[in-house]
Order: C-alpha cells, then sequence, then structure tokens
C-alpha cells in the first residue's frame, strides 16, 4: 500500500466498483518515487477543492493494477506515476510522470467541470 492521505485501490474488483460507482474519478498508479509523491500531494490538496472529483491512488507493483497498466490509453508511457481520469467508467484523459498542479487542474477542469 502506498503512503499517501489519499484513499487506496487495492484490487481490480475494487477498481471496478469505484469507476462504476462515481461520475468523475482521478487515479494515481505509482510507487513512493520522486516523480509520483507530488502527484499524490497535489492530489491530496485538491480533493477539497473539487468535492465532485473521487481522489484515489493504486500501488504500481500490485499485480491488481494490471487494469491500468494494460489500459490502451497507457500503452506508450514511459514514466509513472500513471494517472487516469475516469468520467462515467470512461477513461477520458490519461497521462504519465510528474505532472504541475497547473496541469492537473487543467484536465480536472476540462474533464470534469467547476462545482
Amino acid at each position: 500500500m502506498l503512503y499517501t492521505n489519499l484513499n487506496h485501490i487495492e484490487t481490480a474488483a475494487d477498481h471496478a466498483r469505484i469507476i462504476e460507482e462515481n461520475e468523475n474519478v482521478m487515479v494515481i498508479c505509482g510507487r513512493m518515487g520522486p516523480m509520483c509523491i507530488p502527484v499524490y500531494e497535489i492530489a491530496e490538496e485538491l480533493e477539497d477543492e473539487y468535492p465532485h472529483v473521487k481522489f484515489f491512488d493504486m500501488e504500481f507493483d500490485n499485480p491488481e493494477s494490471h487494469v491500468i497498466r494494460r489500459l490502451p490509453e497507457v500503452r506508450g508511457f514511459m514514466g509513472i506515476p500513471f494517472t487516469i481520469y475516469y468520467k462515467n467508467g470512461k477513461v477520458v484523459k490519461a497521462t504519465s510522470s510528474i505532472q504541475t498542479r497547473e496541469q492537473v487542474t487543467s484536465i480536472l477542469a476540462k474533464e470534469f467541470g467547476q462545482q
């Protein structure tokens, strides 16, 4: 499990349930490394600002994270974390590697709108 203040996804079944039950979901799939930790911190900061979005993490090395690692949208990704944005159970955006707060909020606004 990752040491973040985000809610954790530990199984593929949990992942399927979460994206089915929630309209707007952001999942950061990574490790506790220098490219991933800043993205977790950004998501933690944004949770209160985006109450209409559910933020989660998933451990990249967990065999259950195959549900993210095998997505067609991440096929060419070279760095972690893989950050996946789901709207109504479908992938609407996927990014890899470190992101800035501005990059993340731009995606959140475009894909999920303000609330």
